[in-house]
């Protein structure tokens, strides 16, 4: 079993939101249908511009906090290496 640490944003340099997950495919389609209240529903942050995998939950979320606990600047370097163009990643993922 897989575990994700990613970034879904509104649009480029918009509002961004990092988080954890088992399942990556379910949680952003969470994040585009708006299932639950919160930040990514008010500000739209439905794009998935980046993720990582990880081998145990712990270090995700090891790895989540660290990264929410960084400059907004240090984020977006770590999205545009990746993605330089802010792609939706969301239909490139495989379940």
């Amino acid at each position: 079993m897989a575990f994700y640490v990613y970034i879904v944003a509104n649009r480029r340099n918009g509002a961004i939101y990092v988080g954890s997950t088992d399942n990556i495919s379910e949680r952003v389609y969470q994040h585009k249908t708006k299932a639950f209240p919160g930040f990514t529903a008010r500000y739209g942050c439905d794009q998935l511009v980046w993720y990582e995998t990880h081998e145990t939950r712990e270090n995700a979320f090891l790895r989540e906090r660290r990264i929410k606990d960084w400059r907004r600047s240090w984020k977006i370097l770590l999205i545009e290496e990746a993605n330089p163009t802010w792609a939706d990643l969301y239909e490139t993922l495989n379940g």
